[in-house]
Protein backbone atom coordinates (compact mmCIF):
# COMPACT_ATOMS: atom_id res chain seq x y z
CA UNK A 1 0.00 0.00 0.00
CA UNK A 2 2.77 2.20 0.60
CA UNK A 3 4.17 2.21 -2.39
CA UNK A 4 0.83 3.27 -4.02
CA UNK A 5 0.44 5.88 -1.48
CA UNK A 6 3.53 7.20 -2.94
CA UNK A 7 2.69 6.98 -6.41
CA UNK A 8 -0.66 8.85 -5.90
CA UNK A 9 1.44 11.42 -3.91
CA UNK A 10 3.64 12.21 -6.47
CA UNK A 11 0.72 12.57 -9.07
CA UNK A 12 -0.81 14.78 -6.55
CA UNK A 13 2.48 17.10 -6.56
CA UNK A 14 2.96 16.84 -10.14
CA UNK A 15 -0.35 17.73 -10.64
CA UNK A 16 0.05 21.12 -8.43
CA UNK A 17 2.87 22.19 -9.87
CA UNK A 18 1.39 21.70 -13.65
CA UNK A 19 -1.51 23.98 -12.18
CA UNK A 20 -4.25 20.81 -13.31
CA UNK A 21 -5.33 20.96 -10.13
CA UNK A 22 -6.26 24.36 -9.78
CA UNK A 23 -8.06 24.32 -13.47
CA UNK A 24 -11.90 25.45 -12.76
CA UNK A 25 -14.73 25.09 -15.20
CA UNK A 26 -17.63 27.19 -16.20
CA UNK A 27 -20.52 26.98 -18.52
CA UNK A 28 -21.34 30.04 -20.34
CA UNK A 29 -25.10 30.84 -22.22
CA UNK A 30 -24.16 33.22 -24.66
CA UNK A 31 -26.59 35.17 -27.26
CA UNK A 32 -23.46 36.38 -29.89
CA UNK A 33 -23.05 34.95 -32.99
CA UNK A 34 -21.71 31.94 -33.48
CA UNK A 35 -18.69 33.28 -35.41
CA UNK A 36 -17.11 36.48 -33.32
CA UNK A 37 -17.78 33.93 -30.13
CA UNK A 38 -15.00 31.58 -31.82
CA UNK A 39 -12.76 34.34 -31.99
CA UNK A 40 -13.26 35.97 -28.79
CA UNK A 41 -13.23 32.28 -27.01
CA UNK A 42 -9.90 31.56 -28.47
CA UNK A 43 -8.17 34.50 -27.08
CA UNK A 44 -10.38 34.26 -23.54
CA UNK A 45 -8.53 30.49 -23.08
CA UNK A 46 -5.11 32.13 -23.85
CA UNK A 47 -5.18 34.40 -21.35
CA UNK A 48 -7.16 32.16 -19.22
CA UNK A 49 -5.42 28.91 -19.53
CA UNK A 50 -6.62 27.43 -16.19
CA UNK A 51 -10.24 27.69 -17.23
CA UNK A 52 -12.17 25.55 -19.25
CA UNK A 53 -14.66 27.56 -20.56
CA UNK A 54 -17.75 25.67 -22.32
CA UNK A 55 -20.31 27.82 -24.29
CA UNK A 56 -23.41 27.65 -25.41
CA UNK A 57 -24.77 29.43 -28.02
CA UNK A 58 -28.68 30.29 -28.47
CA UNK A 59 -30.95 32.97 -29.94
CA UNK A 60 -32.04 35.76 -27.47
CA UNK A 61 -35.78 34.26 -27.36
CA UNK A 62 -34.18 30.50 -26.54
CA UNK A 63 -31.76 31.97 -24.02
CA UNK A 64 -34.22 33.55 -22.15
CA UNK A 65 -36.71 30.98 -22.43
CA UNK A 66 -33.66 28.54 -21.37
CA UNK A 67 -32.60 30.65 -18.26
CA UNK A 68 -36.30 30.85 -17.10
CA UNK A 69 -36.84 27.32 -17.94
CA UNK A 70 -33.57 26.48 -15.70
CA UNK A 71 -34.01 29.38 -12.43
CA UNK A 72 -34.53 26.93 -9.94
CA UNK A 73 -31.10 25.24 -10.45
CA UNK A 74 -29.44 27.51 -13.21
CA UNK A 75 -26.62 24.96 -15.32
CA UNK A 76 -24.75 28.04 -16.13
CA UNK A 77 -22.59 30.25 -14.65
CA UNK A 78 -22.33 33.43 -16.75
CA UNK A 79 -24.73 35.03 -19.26
CA UNK A 80 -22.60 36.90 -22.18
CA UNK A 81 -23.70 38.79 -24.52
CA UNK A 82 -27.58 38.57 -24.24
CA UNK A 83 -29.93 41.57 -25.14
CA UNK A 84 -30.25 43.90 -21.98
CA UNK A 85 -34.03 44.41 -22.91
CA UNK A 86 -34.06 40.54 -22.07
CA UNK A 87 -31.59 40.71 -19.22
CA UNK A 88 -33.93 42.41 -17.40
CA UNK A 89 -37.20 40.59 -17.27
CA UNK A 90 -37.58 40.25 -13.49
CA UNK A 91 -37.03 36.63 -13.54
CA UNK A 92 -33.78 36.46 -15.60
CA UNK A 93 -32.39 39.80 -13.52
CA UNK A 94 -33.60 37.98 -9.77
CA UNK A 95 -31.02 34.85 -11.15
CA UNK A 96 -27.81 37.35 -11.18
CA UNK A 97 -24.91 38.65 -8.96
CA UNK A 98 -23.24 41.77 -8.62
CA UNK A 99 -19.98 41.99 -10.38
CA UNK A 100 -18.36 44.92 -10.07
CA UNK A 101 -14.49 46.24 -10.48
CA UNK A 102 -11.46 46.76 -13.03
CA UNK A 103 -12.02 47.70 -16.46
CA UNK A 104 -16.05 46.66 -15.45
CA UNK A 105 -16.07 49.89 -13.62
CA UNK A 106 -14.23 52.02 -15.80
CA UNK A 107 -17.32 51.51 -18.24
CA UNK A 108 -19.47 54.44 -19.04
CA UNK A 109 -22.48 54.27 -16.41
CA UNK A 110 -24.84 54.15 -19.61
CA UNK A 111 -23.83 50.66 -19.69
CA UNK A 112 -23.59 49.14 -16.50
CA UNK A 113 -26.55 48.79 -14.33
CA UNK A 114 -26.96 50.54 -10.87
CA UNK A 115 -26.90 47.79 -8.81
CA UNK A 116 -24.26 46.21 -10.89
CA UNK A 117 -26.11 43.45 -11.87
CA UNK A 118 -25.06 43.41 -15.74
CA UNK A 119 -22.60 45.11 -17.88
CA UNK A 120 -22.26 45.78 -21.33
CA UNK A 121 -18.98 45.85 -22.83
CA UNK A 122 -20.94 45.63 -26.71
CA UNK A 123 -24.33 46.97 -28.03
CA UNK A 124 -25.46 47.25 -31.64
CA UNK A 125 -27.06 50.15 -33.81
CA UNK A 126 -30.53 49.98 -35.97
CA UNK A 127 -29.77 50.95 -39.47
CA UNK A 128 -31.38 50.65 -42.89
CA UNK A 129 -29.82 48.65 -45.64
CA UNK A 130 -30.46 50.78 -48.89
CA UNK A 131 -29.79 48.80 -51.98
CA UNK A 132 -28.87 51.72 -54.34
CA UNK A 133 -29.32 50.31 -57.90
CA UNK A 134 -33.04 48.35 -57.00
CA UNK A 135 -34.05 51.91 -55.20
CA UNK A 136 -32.82 53.22 -58.75
CA UNK A 137 -34.70 51.14 -60.90
CA UNK A 138 -37.89 52.26 -58.86
CA UNK A 139 -37.52 55.85 -59.54
CA UNK A 140 -37.36 55.74 -55.18
CA UNK A 141 -35.34 58.40 -53.53
CA UNK A 142 -32.77 56.96 -50.86
CA UNK A 143 -34.97 57.28 -47.04
CA UNK A 144 -32.77 59.69 -44.48
CA UNK A 145 -35.09 59.21 -41.59
CA UNK A 146 -37.41 56.83 -39.92
CA UNK A 147 -40.13 59.28 -40.65
CA UNK A 148 -39.53 58.48 -44.75
CA UNK A 149 -40.20 55.24 -44.35
CA UNK A 150 -43.67 55.81 -43.39
CA UNK A 151 -44.00 57.69 -46.70
CA UNK A 152 -46.94 56.04 -49.34
CA UNK A 153 -44.16 55.78 -51.61
CA UNK A 154 -42.16 52.88 -49.66
CA UNK A 155 -45.42 50.73 -49.75
CA UNK A 156 -43.88 47.24 -49.91
CA UNK A 157 -40.49 48.29 -50.91
CA UNK A 158 -39.53 47.34 -46.79
CA UNK A 159 -38.63 44.41 -45.16
CA UNK A 160 -38.49 44.60 -41.73
CA UNK A 161 -37.79 41.52 -38.86
CA UNK A 162 -40.55 40.65 -36.81
CA UNK A 163 -40.80 42.31 -33.13
CA UNK A 164 -42.18 39.02 -31.29
CA UNK A 165 -39.18 37.13 -33.01
CA UNK A 166 -36.23 39.44 -33.26
CA UNK A 167 -34.19 41.60 -30.71
CA UNK A 168 -33.93 43.63 -33.33
CA UNK A 169 -37.42 44.23 -34.46
CA UNK A 170 -38.48 45.01 -30.58
CA UNK A 171 -35.67 47.22 -30.91
CA UNK A 172 -36.91 49.71 -33.27
CA UNK A 173 -40.60 49.27 -32.31
CA UNK A 174 -39.79 50.13 -28.29
CA UNK A 175 -37.33 52.59 -29.22
CA UNK A 176 -39.33 55.10 -31.77
CA UNK A 177 -42.53 54.62 -29.64
CA UNK A 178 -41.02 55.02 -26.38
CA UNK A 179 -41.75 51.82 -25.39
CA UNK A 180 -45.79 52.76 -26.72
CA UNK A 181 -46.13 55.77 -24.83
CA UNK A 182 -45.52 58.67 -27.58
CA UNK A 183 -48.89 57.88 -30.05
CA UNK A 184 -48.08 59.77 -32.64
CA UNK A 185 -45.02 57.88 -33.05
CA UNK A 186 -47.19 54.39 -32.88
CA UNK A 187 -49.01 55.96 -35.26
CA UNK A 188 -45.63 56.26 -37.59
CA UNK A 189 -45.02 53.13 -36.49
CA UNK A 190 -48.17 51.48 -38.00
CA UNK A 191 -47.41 53.48 -41.39
CA UNK A 192 -43.98 51.95 -41.88
CA UNK A 193 -45.87 48.64 -40.94
CA UNK A 194 -48.02 49.25 -43.60
CA UNK A 195 -45.40 49.75 -46.30
CA UNK A 196 -43.47 46.03 -45.47
CA UNK A 197 -43.42 43.70 -48.49
CA UNK A 198 -41.80 41.06 -45.90
CA UNK A 199 -41.58 40.41 -42.29
CA UNK A 200 -38.53 38.05 -41.36
CA UNK A 201 -37.69 36.01 -38.38
CA UNK A 202 -34.29 37.61 -37.70
CA UNK A 203 -32.37 40.83 -37.54
CA UNK A 204 -30.08 40.48 -40.20
CA UNK A 205 -32.76 39.03 -42.89
CA UNK A 206 -34.14 41.87 -43.90
CA UNK A 207 -30.41 43.15 -44.93
CA UNK A 208 -29.72 39.61 -47.20
CA UNK A 209 -33.00 40.57 -48.72
CA UNK A 210 -31.84 43.95 -49.55
CA UNK A 211 -28.24 42.48 -51.20
CA UNK A 212 -30.06 40.68 -53.79
CA UNK A 213 -32.69 43.31 -54.42
CA UNK A 214 -35.85 41.29 -53.63
CA UNK A 215 -36.42 44.76 -51.73
CA UNK A 216 -34.45 48.18 -51.91
CA UNK A 217 -34.59 48.70 -48.15
CA UNK A 218 -34.05 46.76 -45.39
CA UNK A 219 -34.74 47.59 -41.73
CA UNK A 220 -31.55 45.65 -39.51
CA UNK A 221 -28.34 46.84 -37.64
CA UNK A 222 -24.84 48.30 -38.77
CA UNK A 223 -22.51 45.16 -38.15
CA UNK A 224 -25.12 43.58 -41.09
CA UNK A 225 -24.97 46.73 -43.09
CA UNK A 226 -21.10 47.34 -43.23
CA UNK A 227 -20.67 43.60 -43.81
CA UNK A 228 -22.46 43.60 -46.93
CA UNK A 229 -20.57 46.53 -47.93
CA UNK A 230 -17.57 44.91 -47.30
CA UNK A 231 -18.89 41.75 -49.35
CA UNK A 232 -18.94 43.99 -52.52
CA UNK A 233 -23.19 43.89 -52.48
CA UNK A 234 -24.58 47.41 -53.85
CA UNK A 235 -25.62 48.47 -50.18
CA UNK A 236 -25.39 51.99 -48.40
CA UNK A 237 -25.94 52.03 -44.72
CA UNK A 238 -28.23 54.64 -43.65
CA UNK A 239 -28.55 55.72 -40.05
CA UNK A 240 -31.46 57.33 -39.57
CA UNK A 241 -31.06 61.15 -38.68
CA UNK A 242 -34.10 61.08 -36.27
CA UNK A 243 -33.31 58.53 -33.79
CA UNK A 244 -30.28 56.21 -33.03
CA UNK A 245 -31.83 53.22 -32.04
CA UNK A 246 -29.60 50.70 -29.96
CA UNK A 247 -29.64 47.79 -27.90
CA UNK A 248 -27.07 46.65 -25.39
CA UNK A 249 -25.26 43.69 -24.82
CA UNK A 250 -25.38 42.45 -21.39
CA UNK A 251 -23.06 40.14 -19.58
CA UNK A 252 -23.52 38.65 -15.74
CA UNK A 253 -22.76 36.27 -12.91
CA UNK A 254 -25.60 33.79 -11.72
CA UNK A 255 -26.13 34.20 -8.21
CA UNK A 256 -26.00 30.27 -7.80
CA UNK A 257 -22.87 29.84 -9.52
CA UNK A 258 -20.81 26.82 -8.20
CA UNK A 259 -17.59 28.08 -9.86
CA UNK A 260 -18.34 32.21 -9.34
CA UNK A 261 -14.38 32.88 -8.77
CA UNK A 262 -13.60 31.87 -12.64
CA UNK A 263 -16.64 32.91 -13.88
CA UNK A 264 -15.70 36.51 -12.10
CA UNK A 265 -12.25 36.32 -13.73
CA UNK A 266 -13.90 35.49 -17.34
CA UNK A 267 -16.32 38.15 -16.90
CA UNK A 268 -13.48 40.40 -16.03
CA UNK A 269 -11.84 39.34 -19.16
CA UNK A 270 -14.62 40.18 -21.22
CA UNK A 271 -14.37 43.53 -19.88
CA UNK A 272 -10.25 44.39 -21.01
CA UNK A 273 -8.82 46.50 -23.52
CA UNK A 274 -7.84 43.04 -25.20
CA UNK A 275 -11.77 41.82 -25.79
CA UNK A 276 -12.64 45.89 -26.68
CA UNK A 277 -9.96 45.30 -29.83
CA UNK A 278 -11.54 42.05 -30.69
CA UNK A 279 -14.79 43.36 -30.60
CA UNK A 280 -14.10 45.95 -33.05
CA UNK A 281 -14.34 43.37 -35.73
CA UNK A 282 -17.75 42.52 -35.03
CA UNK A 283 -19.62 45.51 -33.00
CA UNK A 284 -20.44 48.94 -33.69
CA UNK A 285 -20.59 50.07 -30.30
CA UNK A 286 -18.05 49.17 -27.90
CA UNK A 287 -17.92 50.39 -24.20
CA UNK A 288 -14.15 50.30 -23.35
CA UNK A 289 -13.33 54.14 -22.53
CA UNK A 290 -11.14 55.99 -25.34
CA UNK A 291 -12.74 52.89 -28.24
CA UNK A 292 -14.06 54.76 -31.59
CA UNK A 293 -14.93 53.10 -34.73
CA UNK A 294 -12.60 51.83 -37.23
CA UNK A 295 -11.35 53.89 -40.16
CA UNK A 296 -13.03 51.41 -42.08
CA UNK A 297 -16.22 51.20 -40.47
CA UNK A 298 -16.00 55.34 -40.41
CA UNK A 299 -15.97 55.04 -44.29
CA UNK A 300 -19.08 52.75 -43.94
CA UNK A 301 -20.93 55.45 -41.94
CA UNK A 302 -20.26 55.13 -38.28
CA UNK A 303 -19.97 58.23 -36.72
CA UNK A 304 -16.25 58.51 -34.88
CA UNK A 305 -18.16 59.94 -31.22
CA UNK A 306 -21.02 57.37 -31.87
CA UNK A 307 -20.99 56.14 -27.90
CA UNK A 308 -20.93 59.48 -26.06
CA UNK A 309 -24.32 60.96 -28.52
CA UNK A 310 -26.33 57.73 -27.91
CA UNK A 311 -29.71 58.48 -26.13
CA UNK A 312 -30.42 57.28 -23.03
CA UNK A 313 -32.61 54.23 -23.47
CA UNK A 314 -35.68 53.45 -20.65
CA UNK A 315 -34.30 49.09 -21.10
CA UNK A 316 -36.49 48.48 -17.71
CA UNK A 317 -39.51 49.25 -19.51
CA UNK A 318 -38.20 48.25 -22.58
CA UNK A 319 -38.32 45.16 -20.92
CA UNK A 320 -41.59 45.19 -18.92
CA UNK A 321 -43.39 46.36 -21.47
CA UNK A 322 -42.45 43.82 -24.43
CA UNK A 323 -45.51 41.37 -24.10
CA UNK A 324 -48.18 44.45 -24.37
CA UNK A 325 -46.84 46.48 -26.56
CA UNK A 326 -46.15 43.66 -29.31
CA UNK A 327 -49.68 42.53 -28.68
CA UNK A 328 -50.93 46.48 -29.22
CA UNK A 329 -48.61 46.42 -32.42
CA UNK A 330 -50.07 43.26 -33.37
CA UNK A 331 -53.59 44.56 -33.10
CA UNK A 332 -52.98 47.61 -35.05
CA UNK A 333 -51.57 46.17 -37.96
CA UNK A 334 -53.82 43.64 -38.55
Amino acid sequence: MRPQRHIAASFLALALASGMAHAGSITVYSALESDEIDTYLAAARKALPDVDIQVLRLSSGDLAARLVAESAQPRNDVIWGMAVTDMLDPRIAGLLAPVRGGDIDRMPAAFRAPDARWFAPTGFLAALCVNRQALAEAGLPVPTTWRDLASPVYRGQIAMPDPSSSGTGYMVLSALTENGRDESAMKRMVDIAGNIGQVTLSGSAPCKLARIGEFPIGVSFAFAAMQSIRQGYPIDMVLPTDGRIYELEGSGLMAKSANAADARRFLAWTASPEAAALYRGYKEIVAAPGSVPTAEQQREGLPADLVSTLPVRDFATAARERTSLIARFKRLTR
